[in-house]
């Protein structure tokens, strides 16, 4: 099992900043390859973005490409996702997953452990 709990999140005004971590217990966290995902209100949970699990490859989907970045410390157990320029379209409940398999992209069924979500509200 591993435990991820996120932090971080926030109301900021369009055009700010935040940053959002993701500590996770219980396994060996360099095993395993980090993504966020958002849910907004009535959408269904979709990616944002991934690193593998040495950090040296990251992925992230078109509406947020040259906004956010991801990252990880395997020394910290800890991801991060920096969260830049945001707009009114990023408010959603952003959730950490961690998966055994890296992968450009994958599903909310491909991943296998789940935190709990962290609120990120942007006011336009």
């Amino acid at each position: 099992q591993v435990q991820l709990v996120e932090s971080g999140g926030g109301l900021v005004q369009a055009g700010g900043s935040l940053r959002l971590s993701c500590v996770a217990s219980g396994r060996t966290f360099s095993n395993y390859a980090m993504g966020w995902f958002r849910q907004a209100p009535g959408k269904e949970r979709e990616f944002v973005a991934g690193i593998s699990r040495s950090g040296v490859l990251t992925y992230y989907v078109d509406s947020v490409k040259g906004r956010f970045t991801i990252s990880r410390d395997n020394a910290k157990n800890t991801v991060y996702l920096q969260m830049n320029s945001l707009q009114p379209e990023d408010t959603a409940l952003y959730y950490c997953a961690a998966r055994r398999v890296w992968s450009t992209y994958w599903t909310v069924q491909q991943s296998d452990y789940w935190g709990q979500g962290t609120q990120v509200t942007v006011s336009s």
